[in-house]
């Protein structure tokens, strides 16, 4: 019988996202499959985890490219990136709290990519204007991406309706990022 990667990461995506604490028994059941089929796979929890890094980064920088960040006001490029990352929003949620990720020399570049682009739309924002320049780009850019983590979380734990997911986190966001006509 042949395993779908894919579908046994989407998977453990949607059980970490629920159950952070899952074990690799608990991932194994929700994809259908058994402990041992599981390991073949991923030797072990880390590796698990590191593949949907992977998978999320991915997903993430197709996300970024689907928002089409240079096109239009840069405050219209946020809303379209928000709606572009919902659907992986609930990994991104789980990832940010794996340390291990972001620490050491394994660090993977994915993500300085992501940060690369997503600061380089607030900077775009700023220089056009429409952005705060007393919030850096990089602050910008971690509080979005707090954001849309508390949203998924929310939404999941059922104190946020998922329609106003985009709504909630763009408004939020945007309201303290404009820049006001008095300055």
């Amino acid at each position: 019988m042949s395993v779908d990667r894919t579908q046994v990461l989407h998977s453990a995506a949607a059980l970490f996202a629920r159950k952070a604490t899952a074990t690799m028994d608990e991932v194994a059941r929700a994809a259908g499959i058994g402990r041992a089929t599981l390991h073949r796979q991923f030797a072990g929890r880390d590796a698990l985890i590191r593949a949907l890094e992977e998978m999320a980064i991915e997903e993430l920088e197709a996300a970024l490219d689907g928002a089409a960040l240079d096109d239009g006001p840069a405050d219209d490029a946020v809303r379209r990136l928000i709606a572009g990352v919902e659907p992986v929003a609930p990994l991104l949620s789980f990832l940010v709290t794996e340390n291990q990720l972001f620490e050491g020399e394994e660090q993977n570049e994915g993500w300085a990519r992501l940060d690369a682009r997503v600061s380089a739309l607030f900077r775009r924002g700023q220089e056009e204007g429409v952005f705060r320049i007393d919030l850096t780009p990089a602050w910008l850019t971690e509080a979005l991406y707090g954001l849309i983590g508390s949203a998924a979380w929310a939404v999941m734990d059922g104190r946020l309706a998922p329609k106003d997911y985009q709504y909630m986190i763009a408004e939020l966001l945007l309201g303290g990022a404009r820049r006001s006509v008095e300055q």
